[in-house]
């Protein structure tokens, strides 16, 4: 293999050329993946956090339920209390001691009314927190069946494509052993600052093939000749003639 620099500046264009084409080819293998392995992570971690959701209303729903059950045993004893003291207004020696128990009665009474609202009001979260509940388990099973989908989608993509890149990524970096260094990082950086990834483009109907800016007739002269390298003065790809692959 000759070194890359003792080519002729043609040698290096057609090079360059030539990696951009192997390197575009698998630019079209991860656009045909498209957005699925993002989409795939947006799933899972849209899942992870309803589960959570889901696993916070499960306890916050068994904690309404125990405070329904606390109050209830709370209304019971009052009731039991209540009982008690009625009993004892039939055993009272004065007026005193009736008053107390009266007083005990009227307490409790109150006690138990401040349980029946607790009740009611835990109760109202119950349902509340049953629905969301409902709602989120629902989203849970239709977010799996999405995800299962997506991911049949992307190991069929990958399965048929995996083989394609690899051999492609292999020819990406032989042609890229036959550019020089200097060459080799400008057409890298070029290629970082585009998403479509094109560093080297050919002038089309007297306009750069990436930008789409007018070339003026004296570049395209110059490019045709192949004698420098020539990058486009509005977007600073790489320019090389229509007949390059020819």
């Amino acid at each position: 293999m000759a070194n890359p620099q003792d080519l002729t500046v043609e040698e290096k264009l057609k090079a360059l050329y030539q990696l951009q084409k192997i390197d575009s080819k698998i630019n079209e293998i991860n656009t045909m993946r498209g957005e699925l392995p993002m989409e795939v992570k947006d799933l899972e971690d849209e899942m992870h956090g309803i589960n959570t959701r889901i696993s916070n209303l499960i306890s916050e729903i068994d904690e309404y339920k125990k405070r329904v059950s606390d109050n209830q045993a709370a209304i019971k004893e009052g009731k039991t209390l209540i009982d008690r003291y009625e009993k004892q207004k039939n055993n009272v020696k004065n007026s005193r001691e009736f008053d107390a128990l009266n007083k005990e009665i009227e307490l409790q009474t109150l006690e138990i009314q401040l349980a029946e609202k607790k009740i009611r009001d835990a109760n109202n979260e119950i349902t509340s927190k049953q629905s969301y509940l409902e709602q989120s388990k629902l989203l849970i099973e239709r977010l799996e069946k999405d995800l299962v989908l997506k991911k049949e989608e992307l190991t069929r993509i990958s399965a048929e494509t995996e083989k394609e890149e690899a051999d492609l990524r292999v020819k990406s970096e032989k042609a890229a052993k036959n550019i020089e260094e200097r060459l080799l990082k400008a057409y890298y950086r070029i290629r970082n600052t585009y998403k479509n990834g094109m560093a080297v483009v050919m002038i089309d109907r007297e306009a750069c093939g990436g930008c789409f800016a007018k070339v003026p007739p004296q570049r395209q002269m110059i490019v045709k000749q192949r004698k420098k390298v020539i990058v486009c003065e509005h977007c600073g790809r790489i320019l090389v003639d229509a007949d390059i692959d020819a």
